[in-house]
């Protein structure tokens, strides 16, 4: 049976119920943000937003969960809800190279579209509009690091809504003064409402880490950093970690993989290793361009950048004869453009091959002091070199069969065979770091079998093959699903290696923001050196809803002794290619971004000349390393961050329940809204509904909610469509109206309403706004009674609201005495609010006592340090073995009594002064706190209950 339509009573409460700003402390507030994110969530992420979300006072928090638990899905959540409480100045800085995957993730999950400022973009929008271009954007601004740093003043001058900071270790010694970007960023962002700190390592190798990364966030939650230290990291552990953990549970966060494996299973990663061994005429090229990048001075190479061209150099020698070949002509192009004096190309050049270019350069930020070429007596060396790249590139082009090619064929066969051992799709991606190896690649593989299903993925897709697949997948979803050609050309490539390919070969823009968890074979035909890129490679296949163990390939060449080293160690100390849950995030906490490990490696390669140095460097990388690594501040982190597996799973049941439910119920409530608004303009059916006429300049065709939808548009509550359905039940006028509700049309007992049978009576509907702590938030009250004056009790009238009505007619009054029950009603609402906030302004108030007794303590401290100092000093002179030995300690006693005679009258001033601030700060708190209330009466209807 076809269920009744809404009457537009009953439309105008549930468009109420779908765009009502709610406090952000449950599952219910986040119902919007649940319904409108193409992703099936877990609980421990929908724990961690309401973490994050749970108290307006607070200045952010740190969501430290382990590595592949889902972070950024995590920080998602938090944006998306900011965005539709219309908090939209939203700040999200990453590393580099996870910059575009950050935009995908947005736009795919929640339907977000990121901007990426870089310096291009930045340029570009300043010469547009004349104004900050952090402002420009129609939705959040991506960043990285250091282009946060070089454009703090812009920051600064923003009221930042969000900012998300995405590996946020790097920021924990901020406490240093040598850590610019981190001082620099915590400055230029100090002012914002709300900072959420991403990592899985908050804790590497002291606990001072822990004050730099929480004064990030807030610097009233600790006081000083000498106060930090006396007060935490003194001899007696216990009661210090104690209260270490208390003063960090408001503000940090951390999930393990453990306790989340009833809702994420995991696969295994396995691992082959393809060795090969380099023809003689590739060894003989190997040694001349190793040679040539090892000579102190080099005119091929741009000024300012010869460490950061040089590690590509290395990167192409090892990636094909192809990729060098081509490098080599460009590089004597640029000499040969010096001497006729013509614009210099080779670096647009470069960039175009080795895509990881410019995300290298800006983590780098690499400088030298490389001289510059001049044009009157190095002309005859220029020339020479000019010369030898022509013979090198000469060399490279004459061998057309590489080893490491040949290796391939093989490594696919044993690859193959292995996914059809472990019962997976015969599906691999090949990635490299050259885009000239790339088309190699595609040559050397398009005769075999293996041809008519090759894809390539690069950062422009802009080949005859990549665009062929992206008109086809045009014409089969009937147009763009997007605004961006660039995002449906990626969505393309990937649904035909889903659907119809076999090799995926991608340069490292396959690295980002793309899921590939329906193939489970990696193939590093070059190996970065950077672990956290091998790492975000695997995780492409490697993640949530991966049904088979990963097979990761990596090819070594045995003669050269480097290559065979970095990968012992990427696979023996970084844990990378094996395992459950690949690198550990110890250790990839403990590089940080990766950068500084591949500049030692690069270093390796430039300096070391034979097997013996090259051991031997290797061999005190891996002893750094191993000191970095800290078993002692494992166990800490464990003691301070870590709940109990029993606590944790108790309250990831609660959230797993309640998120279904509150979806469920908010997914229902947008169709049946839907279907009464659209229903001169859609066909409806059990799964979506196709829109034949837009009622404003929307898209037509098939729409699907999030999760459900193949290739139809998605409906969110976010959508334009949904906006305009709810903003027209929300804005008609509404006559006074007899709705007679149908119980047994409803299907469900619903055993509180069967008192109500056959009874009539009144209902009213009122709009209760609540202005405090900075938010505004909007509840709906819905009372009832019937005519003999009985009140309907709890949330019975609103399930009254919810049932069918089976006949709908005018009624000339609404005279519903009502008038006490809503105001309970309300009195209890406000109460619980003001019960809500109390808790967050209690917690606030403790966070500035603390604060407040650490700077206290600190003063005390420093005079206890000086009272030890006289007692010394007194000591030192009663064993004076000279009278001159005797008055200098005297001296030096009478000067230490005298700047502790002056600190103690300093003690009061500076006490005062703290509790004048921290009376101030509770003055503004109380402000804050105080309710501001609207009252509006949506409609009252006549009810009757059949």
């Amino acid at each position: 049976m076809t269920q009744p339509l809404l009457t537009p009573h009953q439309s105008q409460y549930y468009a109420w119920l779908l765009s009502r700003r709610t406090a952000s402390d449950s599952v219910e507030a986040l119902a919007s943000t649940l319904v409108d994110s193409q992703v099936d969530l877990n609980p421990h992420q929908i724990e961690a937003a309401l973490f994050a979300c749970k108290n307006p006072l607070s200045r952010g928090v740190i969501l430290a969960d382990e590595v592949g638990l889902g972070k950024t899905i995590e920080a998602g959540l938090v944006i998306t809800q900011r965005w539709a409480e219309r908090r939209r100045r939203i700040l999200i800085i990453v590393p580099a190279h996870l910059r575009k995957q950050w935009q995908q993730e947005l736009q795919d999950k929640f339907g977000l579209p990121g901007l990426i400022l870089d310096a291009g973009s930045y340029q570009a929008r300043r010469r547009q509009a004349r104004q900050n271009p952090f402002l420009m954007a129609s939705g959040p601004v991506i960043c990285s690091y250091q282009f946060a740093k070089a454009k703090a003043g812009d920051l600064q001058d923003i009221a930042w809504d969000l900012v998300v900071m995405d590996e946020a270790h790097r920021l924990r010694n901020v406490y240093k003064t040598g850590n610019v970007i981190a001082r620099t960023l915590q400055q230029a962002l100090a002012h914002a409402h709300c900072k959420v700190l991403l990592t899985a390592t908050p804790l590497q190798n002291s606990l001072l880490e822990l004050y730099g990364l929480v004064s990030v966030i807030d610097e009233r939650v600790f006081g000083d950093i000498d106060s930090f230290r006396s007060r935490f990291t003194a001899p007696a552990k216990e009661q210090a970690f104690a209260a270490l953990r208390t003063r960090l549970a408001p503000v940090c966060k951390r999930t393990l993989r453990r306790q989340v494996q009833q809702y994420v299973s995991y696969t295994a990663r396995r691992a082959i290793v393809q060795e090969f061994t380099p023809s003689a005429e590739e060894q003989e090229l190997s040694g001349l361009v190793a040679d040539y990048l090892r000579r102190p001075k080099l005119k091929a190479l741009p000024d300012g950048q010869r460490q950061l061209i040089s590690l590509v150099l290395w990167k192409l020698l090892a990636s094909s004869t192809h990729a060098i070949a081509g490098t080599l002509e460009t590089m004597a192009k640029r000499l040969q453009g010096l001497l006729d004096d013509a614009p210099d190309v080779s670096d647009k050049a470069l960039d175009d091959d080795y895509e990881p270019l410019a995300a290298t350069a800006d983590e780098w930020s690499a400088h030298d002091d490389s001289a510059a070429a001049s044009a009157g007596h190095e002309r005859d060396a220029i020339a020479d070199e000019i010369a030898e790249l022509r013979r090198f590139k000469a060399l490279a082009s004459s061998i057309r069969d590489n080893a490491k090619g040949r290796a391939l064929l093989t490594a696919l066969e044993r690859a193959f065979a292995e996914l059809e051992r472990l019962g997976a799709a015969k599906k691999a991606i090949i990635f490299t770091e050259s885009r000239r190896t790339q088309q190699y690649l595609l040559s050397l593989l398009a005769d075999t079998r293996y041809g008519a299903g090759i894809v390539l993925f690069n950062g422009t897709n802009s080949d005859a093959r990549a665009q062929a697949i992206y008109r086809d997948w045009r014409q089969r979803h009937g147009g763009s699903s997007t605004d961006s050609p660039t995002a449906d050309t990626r969505a393309a490539l990937v649904e035909h290696f889903k659907e119809r390919g076999t090799v995926m070969i991608a340069t490292e823009a396959g690295a980002e923001g793309i899921n590939l968890q329906f193939c489970s074979l990696v193939i590093n035909y070059d190996l970065p050196w950077n672990p956290q890129r091998i790492e975000q490679r695997i995780g492409r296949c490697h993640r949530y809803g991966q049904q088979h163990d990963v097979v990761v390939v990596n090819f070594v060449d045995r003669s050269n002794e480097a290559d065979a080293r970095v990968y012992q160690l990427l696979a023996e100390k970084f844990h990378l290619f094996e395992g459950v849950f690949g690198a550990s995030d110890e250790v990839l906490g403990t590089i940080g971004s990766g950068v500084d490990f591949e500049r030692r490696i690069a270093d390796i390669y430039q300096n070391c000349r034979d097997t013996n140095a090259i051991k031997a460097s290797f061999e005190q990388l891996q002893l750094d390393l191993s000191g970095e690594i800290n078993a002692a501040m494992l166990k800490t982190r464990q003691v301070l961050l870590e709940n109990f597996d029993e606590e944790v799973q108790d309250k990831l049941r609660t959230h797993a329940q309640d998120s279904r439910s509150a979806r469920s119920k908010y997914e229902r409530m947008l169709m049946e809204l839907t279907r009464v608004e659209l229903r001169d303009y859609a066909s409806f059916d059990e799964e979506g509904f196709d829109l034949q006429r837009a009622p404003a300049d929307i898209p037509l065709g098939r729409y699907e909610l999030p999760r459900h939808a193949g290739d139809a548009h998605l409906y969110r509550i976010g959508h334009p469509l949904a906006a305009w359905v709810i903003d027209q039940a929300k804005s008609r006028a509404l006559a006074n109206t007899r709705l007679i509700f149908d119980y047994d049309a409803h299907g469900t007992p619903i055993s509180t309403l069967k008192t109500w049978r056959g009874k009539t009576g009144w209902l009213t509907v009122q709009l209760i706004t609540v202005q405090a702590l900075e938010t505004r938030e909007q509840h709906l009250i819905v009372a009832a009674s019937t005519t003999d004056g009985e009140i309907l009790a709890a949330d019975d009238p609103e399930k009254l609201l919810r049932l069918p009505v089976r006949m709908q007619t005018p009624c000339n009054t609404a005279n519903a005495n009502l008038a006490d029950n809503v105001q309970a009603r309300k009195t209890a609402l406000l109460n619980q609010i003001e019960q809500r906030n109390l808790g967050h302004f209690d917690q606030e108030v403790q966070k500035l006592d603390a604060w407040a007794d650490d700077l206290k303590l600190g003063l005390e401290q420093e005079i206890k340090e000086i009272d030890r100092q006289i007692k010394e000093v007194r000591r030192t002179a009663a064993t004076a073995p000279t009278l001159e030995d005797k008055l200098a300690q005297q001296k030096h006693q009478r000067e230490l009594e005298t700047k502790r005679t002056t600190l103690r009258r300093e003690l009061f001033t500076r006490q005062d002064e703290i509790e004048a601030q921290r009376g101030e700060l509770i003055n503004q708190l109380e402000v804050q706190v105080r309710q501001r209330v609207e009252e509006q009466t949506l409609f009252t209807i006549e009810w009757e209950l059949k």
